[in-house]
């Protein structure tokens, strides 16, 4: 399942994430990753959350991200919610088709395994191509 969150910079994604990042830190049965571009939610996510800097592993693309994901679940099962901030930054692409095809990807990814996405993107919600709308 991918539950995507559009708007432009200053509409409020990361505090709405923040709030869902928190919430999942209570109610989920697994664990619980964040992965953002730079570690600015560090002190405002709860600490068993796994935050993660996508700007240090220099995931520039959603090949290297989708192996990136693969990679966590391969080395831990028990992942039951992933949230990424700002997908498109993460990745340094800003192609909505080319994310629509990696939320399509994690959103097969998320059913075969048992994983909730949650994932933002900064830009306008009239901006996502049609296959994106369904995830939001």
């Amino acid at each position: 399942m991918v539950r995507l969150i559009m708007g432009v910079k200053g509409s409020g994604k990361t505090k709405q994430l923040i709030e869902m990042i928190n919430n999942a830190a209570k109610d989920e049965p697994g664990n619980v990753v964040c992965i953002e571009y730079n570690p600015t939610m560090t002190y405002d996510i709860h600490y068993h959350i796994r935050l993660i800097d996508a700007h240090e592993y220099k995931l520039n693309s959603y090949e290297v991200f989708r192996g990136f994901l693969s990679g966590l679940y391969a080395g831990n099962y028990d992942i039951s919610h992933v949230f990424i901030d700002n997908l498109c930054k993460a990745v340094g692409n800003d192609d909505l088709s080319a994310a629509e095809k990696f939320l399509d990807w994690m959103d097969a990814f998320g059913e075969q395994n048992n994983i909730k996405f949650t994932v933002t993107i900064s830009s306008d919600a009239e901006n996502a191509t049609d296959g994106m709308r369904r995830y939001l």
